[in-house]
């Protein structure tokens, strides 16, 4: 299978604390580690949000730039999704 590169921006919920945020980050550094090549992640850190998301004005910003195969995202994107304390993310394929 041909793999592709992927870049994820999660915002992480600030309410439950910074340890909730770096344990969040560790944990979906690990699977994308274990399912593909973690490449830079850049942590943008707390920004106010354009709009309250679940009554929160602030989040939590990272950026991690990855390489896997073609069908890893749609899992991850699942994850994240059933994942407490993830307010938003976005995974977009770069281009070549």
């Amino acid at each position: 299978m041909a793999l592709k590169n992927y870049e994820i921006v999660m915002v992480y919920s600030l309410s439950k604390g910074e340890e909730a945020v770096e344990s969040l980050k560790k944990k979906f550094t690990d699977l994308i580690s274990k399912n593909g090549t973690l490449g830079e992640v850049e942590e943008w850190g707390k920004r106010k949000l354009a709009y309250p998301i679940n009554y929160e004005a602030e989040g939590y910003y990272v950026l991690i730039n990855f390489t896997c195969e073609e069908s890893f995202p749609a899992e991850l994107d699942r994850v994240i999704n059933i994942t407490d304390g993830v307010l938003r993310s976005l995974i977009v394929a770069k281009g070549e």
